[in-house]
């Protein structure tokens, strides 16, 4: 059982960078995401079957999810057509092709508990014809997606501890920041039918003010029973603004690479470690957060490990900024249970409502 609404890290080619997976568990978060594109290219998706899957390959007993490689392919800028898109790998320039029984062939072969049905994300802005064309395309690539789940997933594929008893598949709502579009593709996503949804699609370049009207025309069309996800959003103000209008999971690279550029996620907001006034600041990064090896070093430690490129200190910011998102999680959470979130929400927007 997953707690919602919770942050998961962002573990793009089977690792969160610069951790392991004993810091992982040290975190304990109840899922990481890993992703397809990334991973059908290097070590490519029969590699990491023929290790027993990416649970074991990585030795993650937590759950897994992979997106689709959708956003990683259409910002390479793909020859698309109604099968599919065709593409430059990254690493070498080879052509690659990717369809929606294709990703879900390969996430099948990656094993994760949770997959994602291949979607087509446009770039923001973009003319409305041009959202509304991937939108509707984004639906029939679901269609096939979702049949092509039902018909070749394996649904109990072991009990070994690593590999999941039961895989699932979440739909993807497009529309831009249409809320016309966006309700209406929610309403076909759903006439679909997932084990899940999620909204992507978002967070590509529109404001957070743009952001949230999008959110609330799709979410009260999602059925309650299922888990909603809204892909690649991490910073504290859009979270809270999502969670306010029904959203569970979310996933972002922003905690990590943030970290590994020194700047912080603090209760005051962020903290930029290479400026010069935390030189002599024997404080810990933030009181707040309850985790021994970001508690035990000071600001002037690590910046100092900053100013000499010292890999440590982007370790110890990583493990930093997820565990301090995931204390704000525990406390939307239980601000939930006790009727306080919207406490909250303007505590959490006061300090990060304007870093947009």
């Amino acid at each position: 059982m997953v707690r919602t609404p919770v942050f998961m890290p962002v573990g793009t080619r089977g690792a969160v960078r610069t951790l392991d997976t004993t810091d992982l568990e040290l975190l304990g978060p109840p899922i990481v995401l890993a992703n397809t594109y990334h991973l059908m290219l290097r070590p490519g998706a029969d590699a990491v079957a023929a290790r027993g899957g990416l649970h074991r390959f990585m030795d993650w007993q937590g759950h897994l999810l992979t997106d689709s490689g959708g956003y990683q392919v259409f910002s390479l800028a793909p020859t698309v057509d109604e099968d599919g898109a065709t593409f430059a790998s990254t690493y070498d320039g080879s052509r690659h092709r990717l369809t929606p029984e294709l990703a879900v062939d390969i996430q099948c072969k990656l094993g994760a508990d949770i997959q994602m049905a291949l979607d087509v994300c446009p770039g923001l802005p973009a003319p409305l014809a041009e959202i509304r064309a991937a939108t509707e395309r984004t639906h029939r690539w679901a269609e096939r997606a979702r049949t092509a789940f039902l018909e070749t997933s394996p649904r109990h594929v072991g009990d070994d501890g690593y590999r999941p008893a039961r895989l699932e598949q979440f739909g993807i709502v497009q529309g831009g920041i249409d809320p016309g579009l966006r309700a209406s593709s929610a309403r076909a996503i759903v006439d679909i039918g997932f084990d899940g949804y999620a909204l992507g699609g978002l967070s590509v370049g529109e404001s957070r003010a743009e952001m949230v009207p999008a959110i609330a025309a799709a979410t009260p069309l999602l059925p309650v029973d299922r888990p909603r996800y809204l892909m690649g959003v991490g910073d504290p103000a859009r979270i809270v603004d999502a969670i306010a209008h029904g959203i569970d999971l979310f996933d972002c690279v922003l905690p990590t690479r943030l970290a590994r550029h020194g700047t912080v996620l603090t209760s005051q907001g962020r903290l930029n470690l290479r400026n010069a006034r935390f030189a002599n600041d024997d404080g810990p990064l933030d009181p707040a957060v309850d985790l021994p090896v970001t508690r035990r070093y000071s600001r002037a430690y690590l910046r100092h490990l900053f100013s000499v490129h010292e890999l440590t200190a982007m370790r110890i910011v990583t493990l930093h900024n997820l565990a301090w998102l995931a204390m704000l999680l525990d406390r939307v959470r239980a601000s939930i249970i006790e009727g306080t979130f919207e406490a909250l929400r303007a505590e959490v927007l006061g300090v990060w409502g304007d870093a947009d």
